[in-house]
């Protein structure tokens, strides 16, 4: 696959005839039990500039709260002491920002100031806090970096004062060196399931199952970790380059209906892709239960098919289709070639489209454009929330924030570069070669060559779920170095390392178990808690 290379309380009371003084602190008790909000409200959707401070709001709701009273009302003064709303401030000395190749035990260091006396100082890594606050300067604690994955990671430190005001946040964007392939207390088995031949996509089933789409043609059943010898179908597709089967997605209601969705090239009357509906019996598909949904227009090249399938929390199926090598079809609104489609589930398309009002057949399905290969796509639990990865041609990867009628500016833009009017700017980018100086340019010190897979974490609620600081995370891939980052949603869209593969990767899902399954092509990497 030549170009794989390249998500108050209420208070009440009776003033009546409460003397002056209780009358005061009776409202100076109702103003701290009403202040604050929520302080992991998540932040705005921009990528985290490496080189500046990430405040975003998270941790003790004091925040915001101007809860205790001065200790040092000036003697004499009359009336009640006032509240302390002054925040602290604090500094992040050690490490500095972009430093490289971090390896063992290193020190994390901040100084911090306050008007009436700094309470603690707090320190984390990737959201997580390490060790207990520091009560007393110098605030410093010892952080042991091989217990991360070798690779970027942001530290932070804020410190709080005895009022409960709390600083924003002091950050280094940093890269922990060694060569840890997981966090401590996470398993990663890269022979989970062996014996694939060319895998390009999976899902899993309401019941465990996992379907994987091989280039080939064949739907490979994995139940209970054991890959079953006979395909659940087997298809006759044109599978040159970049075609094939190449995308799968169960029915929000396959439990009740059987019915599965294939994305794959078609030989017949020249290669052209179609997405097509089946009906499983069991482990098979029912013979003769081919329903086409629909076929798209002949292709020309070889390459740039896009290929990803999934159902959104709409209930309608959004469909990954690359340019095709035919960049200026990109932004062609009459085209159906780079761009994300949406359909009923029957094949029909919706009028609430973006443009079904103004265009005919298939080019009423676009629903966003401007894309090069959006080879994955992920949709969010709970929220529908869409992440479209679109693989970059001669400088940057992508991950872009789905939207109806959004359109992403290829072959105008590309990352970062000639974002203008009209044009949404990717979520989270990251360029194909390291930035001078490590670190310092968008993504940090990320780079890579073809962005694959992508799957959202949940917040929680099932067994086996990951730390907490690891869920509302979004987990992405490059199929060139063989690493696996995640987007703290929560945090800025801070991106850490998660992970390294020693075979390249095409796909990522999270499984109703909570672990993290990493498509390969010959192979499934299953990587979680013990």
């Amino acid at each position: 696959m030549s170009d794989l290379t390249a998500i108050r309380g209420r208070a009440t009371g009776r003033l009546g005839t409460l003397p002056v003084t209780l009358l005061v602190i009776s409202l100076v008790t109702l103003l701290a039990a009403c202040g604050g909000g929520s302080a992991d409200a998540p932040a705005a959707l921009t990528q985290q500039a490496n080189s500046a401070d990430a405040n975003a709001a998270d941790g003790a709701s004091a925040a915001n709260t101007p809860g205790a009273l001065r200790a040092n009302t000036p003697p004499g003064a009359d009336g009640p002491p006032a509240l302390d709303t002054t925040k602290p401030t604090v500094k992040l000395t050690a490490p500095v920002k972009f430093a490289a190749g971090l390896t063992g035990t290193i020190a994390l260091t901040a100084t911090a100031t306050d008007d009436t006396g700094v309470q603690s100082v707090t320190f984390q890594v990737d959201g997580a806090q390490v060790g207990s606050p520091d009560t007393a300067p110098p605030y410093s604690l010892s952080l042991d970096t091989e217990r991360y994955t070798s690779g970027q990671h942001l530290v932070r430190a804020r410190s709080q004062d005895a009022a409960g005001n709390v600083s924003g946040w002091s950050t280094a964007t940093v890269q922990f060196g060694g060569s840890r392939p997981v966090p401590a207390g996470f398993t990663r088995n890269e022979a989970w399931v062996t014996g694939l031949v060319g895998a390009t996509a999976f899902a899993e089933l309401p019941d465990g199952r996992l379907l994987v789409a091989q280039q080939g043609g064949a739907l490979r059943v994995i139940k209970a970790g054991v890959l079953l010898a006979a395909p659940f179908i087997q298809l006759t597709v044109d599978s040159n380059g970049e075609r094939g089967l190449i995308g799968v997605t169960p029915d929000p209601d396959f439990a009740n209906n059987g019915h599965l969705y294939l994305h794959y090239t078609s030989p017949a009357g020249g290669a052209h892709n179609r997405v097509s509906r089946f009906t499983a019996n069991g482990d098979t598909a029912v013979a003769g239960s081919e329903l086409v949904l629909f076929d798209l227009p002949p292709l020309v090249a070889k390459f740039h098919n896009g290929g990803a399938i999934h159902f959104g929390l709409d209930g309608k199926l959004y469909v990954g289709v690359g340019d095709n090598k035919r960049s200026n079809l990109a932004q062609d609104l009459s085209q159906p070639f780079g761009k994300l489609l949406r359909f009923n589930a029957d094949g029909s398309i919706p009028a609430s489209n973006p443009f079904y009002a103004t265009q005919t057949g298939l080019a009423r399905a676009i629903w966003a454009y401007g894309l090069r290969n959006p080879f994955t796509f992920a949709v969010q639990p709970l929220t529908g929330r869409i992440h479209v990865n679109d693989v970059g041609q001669d400088t940057w990867e992508e991950v872009n924030l789905g939207a109806s009628g959004a359109n992403y500016g290829w072959p105008g833009s590309e990352g970062p570069d000639n974002v203008t009017a009209g044009i949404t700017a990717p979520l989270f980018t990251y360029a194909h070669a390291e930035t001078t100086p490590p670190g310092t340019g968008l993504g940090g010190f990320f780079f890579g060559y073809a962005i694959v897979g992508g799957a959202f974490y949940p917040s929680g609620g099932f067994s086996g779920s990951f730390p907490s600081a690891y869920r509302n995370n979004y987990y992405f891939a490059d199929y060139v170095r063989r690493f696996i980052g995640r987007i703290d949603l929560a945090r800025n869209n801070a991106a850490y390392d998660f992970a390294s593969l020693s075979a390249a990767p095409v796909d990522l899902l999270v499984g109703a178990d909570g672990a993290v399954y990493v498509l390969g092509r010959t192979a499934v990497t299953r990587i979680s808690r013990p």
